[in-house]
């Protein structure tokens, strides 16, 4: 990624929501707009029944759902998502064993310039196939992604499925860990976060967020591990993984100084300790310098295993 955060770079993802059950339907509990305050205000009235709109059906079939057009879909939305230019969106469930915690839903504008990917890849026959995804401007690199496969251990979605944690990948391009290194260099995109899905029926999911200099997805990624086995009986998490724009790596091996972060206490420690993810936009607690910040807990054997944040 760029050494520096460039204020004029237009981020790949315009908007992230969390959604959340009560009363046996999904409310909005928290989300990112940026100026979009008209979708924001038509997301406020609306509510999902499981089965009903992108994040309902999501809960209804426990699985990542990709929309890459609304137009005569089922998606609810679909006047304002129009007026603001969004034209795509991922839910992604988010399940303790079979409780549902929330709904993380992202939506996307696409133009000629807007790069980058958000993958679902889904176990088939021993094998990682893409389910779906969306890819902005990166046309070629979704043909190649639409014709590759994933055993265990290979490539990121096969090493997040291989570890069931999540992985970060720098320099997608010139990585010989990539197997799609030459086409992701062609469309711009550097940096590569994999992400395991845990949802009840034991199929296996592996979301993947690839970002692009130009339309990054986020400026800054983070790797919280909280499993028992690095942390002890404490509700914590430490800093397993890391970069950021500005300042490089954030961690870079045993022998440096441990970075831990309690169950409730602060961003992280929010998602840890509640298991259901957090969305800020323009509050004091966020990291100096970024708009917005996201925390996606992972779910593994019904605890949070790992925290994984991104900061645009």
């Amino acid at each position: 990624m760029d050494t520096i955060v460039e204020a004029d770079v237009k981020p790949f993802i315009q908007v992230t929501e969390v959604w959340v059950p009560k009363d046996g339907i999904l409310e909005l509990a928290a989300g990112s707009y940026g100026d979009l305050a008209e979708f924001e205000e038509a997301s406020r009235r609306t509510s999902f029944a499981k089965g009903e709109g992108l994040p309902g059906k999501a809960w209804a079939e426990q699985r990542p759902v990709v929309l890459k057009g609304f137009d005569g879909s089922y998606f609810k939305r679909t006047e304002a998502a129009a007026e603001a230019g969004l034209t795509a969106a991922v839910a992604i469930p988010v399940f303790a064993r079979k409780e549902l915690k929330a709904v993380l839903v992202v939506l996307c504008g696409d133009d000629e310039n807007r790069t980058g990917a958000i993958e679902i890849w889904a176990e088939q026959d021993g094998l990682l196939m893409l389910d779906d995804g969306y890819y902005g401007a990166a046309r070629h690199f979704e043909w190649v992604s639409q014709h590759t496969h994933f055993p265990k251990g290979q490539g990121l979605p096969g090493g997040v499925w291989s570890a069931q944690a999540p992985m970060l990948f720098r320099d997608l391009g010139s990585g010989y860990r990539f197997i799609r290194a030459d086409s992701a260099g062609k469309a711009g995109l550097t940096t590569g976060l994999g992400l395991p899905i845990s949802v009840p029926g034991g199929v296996t999911y592996v979301l993947t967020l690839l970002s692009a200099r130009g339309t990054p997805i986020a400026h800054r990624f983070e790797m919280w591990d909280a499993r028992a086995e690095r942390v002890g009986a404490e509700p914590s998490a430490v800093l397993a993984d890391g970069i950021c724009a500005r300042e490089g790596a954030l961690w870079t091996g045993e022998a440096e100084p441990e970075k831990r972060i309690k169950a409730w206490h602060g961003l992280i420690g929010r998602a840890l300790g509640t298991g259901v993810p957090v969305v800020e936009s323009g509050m004091p607690a966020l990291t100096a310098g970024y708009d917005t910040m996201v925390a996606l807990p992972i779910h593994k054997d019904g605890t949070v295993s790992h925290v994984v944040a991104w900061y645009v």
